[in-house]
């Protein structure tokens, strides 16, 4: 086992968080801005901001688990 090579988990965990964070900040804003600019969308643009949205919100919440508790129990 390679004792030298550690995955900083903190600095994962930060980062997966932000990163959901800002997938969900970009689904809602171009949501919010796609209606002010067009009255309405087109369904796929409709689907794809709210997947973002959906997906940001689960990587926000599972990553700090997961690198944050989960793994640092296991190593």
């Amino acid at each position: 086992m390679a004792y030298g090579n550690s995955i900083d988990h903190a600095k994962r965990a930060k980062q997966g968080f932000f990163t959901g964070l800002g997938l969900f900040a970009l689904g809602g804003l171009g949501e919010i801005i796609g209606h002010a600019l067009y009255a309405e969308l087109p369904g796929w643009e409709q689907a794809l901001f709210f997947n973002a949205e959906v997906a940001g919100v689960l990587i926000a919440l599972f990553v700090p688990l997961i690198f944050g508790i989960v793994l640092p129990l296991i190593e």
